[in-house]
């Protein structure tokens, strides 16, 4: 999209795709001005082509300089991922989502009475997300705070522990008592399974970060808006929020750059005894 000499927008659609084929290229560029590219950058591909390696760059066209670059990433943004492997990862994500949504209905059930009980306000709590190439979602979680938290956010902004664009309070005072309970052993993340039976999430990947946060990201960062969020990843089992944002961003790049089935499988079943341990979850 861009804007022509009267202010006015005009659209230019350009099948990189059918280039692609059609000058066996491996790179393309589009280019627009910034203005027309606030977060969150998205690109698709209407017909994606097995093995096709893309590097996906915005660039500011009074400074040349990169805004956002995804580079030397497969369709699905996971690096050399096969259309077969991919199979596998969703259809491990569909069995093992929905059986753990059947499992664990009655301590839902719990836990949905506890909030109700303890503090006035929603079982879940809501807000949008980013997901795979800027996608927003709607995200859902147990309600473990108090329904006005998001309107004291501002205020705490002076306790925030962590660095670079997250948010977070080791005993943030808007926390209920069941609210700490539930985020200790992570019980607040469980109706995220829902979100991996649908397609937003998978049960491995970088964790769903909020528009704001994700403006804050440098290209650097960016590159995890190259596959699908997840509910666990190697920062999960690596300390979790005790971890710098810089190290956490560095863990989730490696999860992209070398990205199996096996990595999965050994980081789910690394993720039950984190997350019992409770180390770093607040």
């Amino acid at each position: 999209m861009a804007a022509d000499a009267r202010g006015a927008e005009s659209t230019v659609d350009v099948d990189v795709d059918a280039i692609r084929q059609a000058e066996n290229t491996e790179q393309n560029a589009v280019a627009v001005e910034r203005s027309q590219v606030e977060p969150p950058v998205e690109t698709t591909s209407q017909t994606p082509q097995q093995g096709a390696e893309h590097t996906a760059t915005v660039i500011d066209l009074r400074t040349a300089e990169p805004i956002v670059e995804i580079d030397h990433l497969t369709d699905s943004g996971l690096a050399k991922a096969s259309t077969l492997q991919l199979g596998v990862k969703r259809a491990v994500d569909i069995t093992v989502s929905m059986s753990a949504l059947i499992v664990l209905m009655p301590l839902f059930i719990v836990v949905a009475a506890a909030i109700k009980l303890s503090s006035k306000g929603p079982v879940f709590f809501k807000q949008p997300r980013v997901g795979r190439l800027g996608e927003d979602f709607k995200f859902y979680k147990f309600r473990s705070m108090r329904t006005t938290a998001v309107y004291e956010k501002p205020q705490l902004r002076e306790l925030n522990e962590k660095d670079g664009p997250i948010f977070k309070i080791k005993n943030d005072p808007r926390i209920t008592r069941v609210g700490r309970v539930i985020r200790k052993l992570s019980i607040d993340e469980l109706p995220q399974l829902a979100h991996v039976l649908s397609g937003k999430m998978s049960l491995v990947g970088p964790r769903p970060h909020l528009p704001e946060e994700v403006a804050a990201y440098d290209a650097r960062a960016a590159r995890r808006l190259a596959v699908k969020p997840g509910i666990t990843c190697i920062w999960q089992v690596s300390g979790r929020a005790d971890l710098d944002f810089d190290t956490w961003i560095d863990l989730d790049l490696e999860y992209i750059d070398t990205w199996s089935l096996g990595l999965d499988a050994k980081l789910l079943v690394k993720t039950v005894p984190a997350v019992l341990s409770g180390k770093g979850a607040y």
